[in-house]
């Protein structure tokens, strides 16, 4: 069914009201109901995040959680002691004062990877670490010895407070730093861990869940780009999109699309390190859209494939192949251009749609996160823009492996849903999308990021807009860090991230996708991440007792 409500939009002194049907979810999964406001964003003003009353959450590791194993300076689940306290320089300042206007470096842990898994170790060789873990690579870094410093955490959920977050790794195999890391991902194929950089000169990776983590470089064969969300199918392929950001367009804070849709196809499924990796390629009247063509301000290839009710087809084109041009690490954004691959306005992840097959895809953009942006359309239904706002796209093959496919537009955004960040799937037909819209659209629009839940059986074309099931707050210490700069290193408000609903099978069984989600049931859990200040992970819980209790049982 649809329920009326109104939005209030404050601009250049101008209070607008807009009335939009919002899509109160009628298929598979829990009962959510929309909450009607996003958070205030206001000068020191750190409010607490709001659920629908059906969840309630419950923290399962903060940023200022000391690990269990703590090497140099890394010490804290979501911390480094790059800036030693005044008082003891064994601990970092992790809150600026008055008088030392300076603070540690928040390192951001992402993407959460949920596994289930027997027998792991931990520093502590006596101790149980029990069944349940959280696993995350670190997005910031502070610098030591000219390089970042990045590292791989696991959140024990079963453990105490003492063995509760263990560091896995900070060096690859080789003895080179890790890299800051924001995508992960269990390929139950190669039995490894796998993680993506957004940076198209770091390298992508591949590590074992066990303790110490063995980091393995894998750019030979996947390649080195601004990879973020990456996803297994069934038949072992890795999809992984991209988000970097484009050059400005004419003067304007319109970006031009600058990151690609890849499938990596390898030569057996689990096999790393030989296969071909492809690009996502979309054809508009004839001819592909490429970088070149969505280079002027709304141009009419960028407009058409954010435009309700089109499709247009699709085809996958290697741009490397390691039978033929070997195993040295690539540049993936690189040769997709030169392959006329389609750019998007940073797509952040893209998950398959549960008892499909494989054969559906939905993958969204951020956009320019800018309320100012030439290229928004309209503030209440996105219409006439061409992805400023946010959108989401559906993909559609015959089979996860075919060549060819359909795109189309699932949803695009608006002034009130903005910046979309991760997606998941939390049942056959709701799909979880959550904001990082960033400071400037905070301010813009005076208010903080939602989590919102979207109907794939809706028709979206039609004015419905998505459930808002999270108004996230902000920590004192984020609220810190938009007034101040973040001490010159460190983001400001926060942002949501990291929303993941997993069973934890690692088996090929329990790829995303494979299974309809049964949150809080046969052992399906559902988690975020509160990022930039405290850096908080957190579990979602119904609300009900009684719920609660059928979940513990599984």
């Amino acid at each position: 069914m649809n329920r009326r409500i109104s939005w209030t939009f404050v601009a250049a002194g101008l209070v607008t009201t807009v009335t939009a049907a919002v899509a109160q979810s009628r298929s598979s999964g829990p009962s959510i109901t929309h909450l009607q406001d996003p958070n205030t964003k206001a000068v020191g003003y750190a409010p607490a995040s709001r659920l629908s009353t059906e969840l309630r959450q419950t923290l399962v590791a903060q940023g200022s959680m000391a690990l269990e194993n703590p090497l140099g300076i890394i010490g804290w689940y979501g911390y480094e002691n790059d800036t030693p306290s005044p008082d003891n320089p064994a601990v970092p300042q992790m809150v600026p004062t008055a008088a030392i206007p300076v603070e540690a470096q928040k390192t951001e842990p992402d993407k959460n990877t949920y596994l289930v898994l027997k027998n792991q170790k931990g520093a502590d060789p006596d101790y149980d670490y029990g069944a349940h873990f959280l696993f995350q690579g670190h997005e910031l870094a502070a610098t030591v010895a000219g390089a970042k410093q990045g590292y791989i955490t696991r959140i024990n959920l079963d453990a105490d407070t003492a063995h509760r977050v263990t560091l896995m790794a900070t060096q690859d195999t080789t003895g080179k730093p890790i890299a800051t890391i924001d995508g992960s991902t269990w390929d139950p194929f190669a039995q490894r861990l796998l993680f993506t950089t957004e940076s198209a000169g770091a390298p992508t990776y591949a590590a074992t869940a066990s303790f110490p983590s063995t980091v393995e470089d894998v750019s030979g064969a996947l390649g080195r780009g601004g990879y973020e969300g990456i996803q297994n199918d069934s038949r072992g392929n890795l999809w992984i999109v991209e988000d970097i950001g484009g050059p400005n367009k004419q003067g304007t804070t319109a970006r031009q699309p600058n990151s690609y849709v890849y499938r990596y196809v390898p030569k057996e499924p689990g096999d790393i390190h030989n296969g071909k990796l492809q690009v996502l390629q979309v054809m508009n009247a004839g001819h592909p859209v490429t970088f070149e063509s969505q280079a002027t301000v709304l141009a009419p290839d960028q407009v058409a494939l954010r435009t309700y009710g089109q499709s247009y087809a699709t085809s996958w084109v290697t741009v490397h192949d390691t039978a033929v041009h070997g195993n040295a690490p690539f540049n993936a954004n690189a040769l997709a251009k030169l392959a006329q691959g389609t750019p998007f306005k940073r797509p952040e992840n893209g998950v398959f749609r549960p008892g499909t097959g494989f054969r559906e895809f939905y993958f969204d953009e951020t956009g320019d996160t800018n309320a100012t942006s030439p290229e928004n359309g309209d503030p209440v239904t996105g219409a006439g823009g061409a992805g400023g706002w946010t959108s989401i796209f559906k993909l559609v093959q015959s089979d996860p492996s075919a060549d060819q496919g359909t795109l189309s537009l699932f949803y695009e955004g608006n002034r009130a849903v903005a910046g979309l960040d991760n997606i998941q799937f939390l049942s056959r037909d709701q799909l979880l999308a959550v904001e990082d819209a960033g400071d400037t659209l905070h301010s813009q629009r005076k208010a903080l990021d939602s989590g919102y839940l979207f109907d794939v059986t809706i028709d979206y074309s039609r004015g419905a807009q998505p459930v808002r099931w999270l108004a996230e707050g902000r920590d004192p210490s984020a609220a810190i860090d938009s007034a101040i700069g973040g001490a010159g290193k460190n983001d400001g408000d926060n942002e949501i991230t990291g929303v993941h609903v997993s069973d934890g099978d690692p088996s090929v069984h329990g790829i995303l996708g494979a299974k309809v989600p049964r949150v809080w049931q046969d052992g399906w859990r559902w988690f975020w991440s509160q990022q930039h200040g405290d850096n908080a992970a957190w579990e979602v819980l119904p609300a009900s007792r009684g719920e609660q209790d059928e979940r513990g049982r599984n």
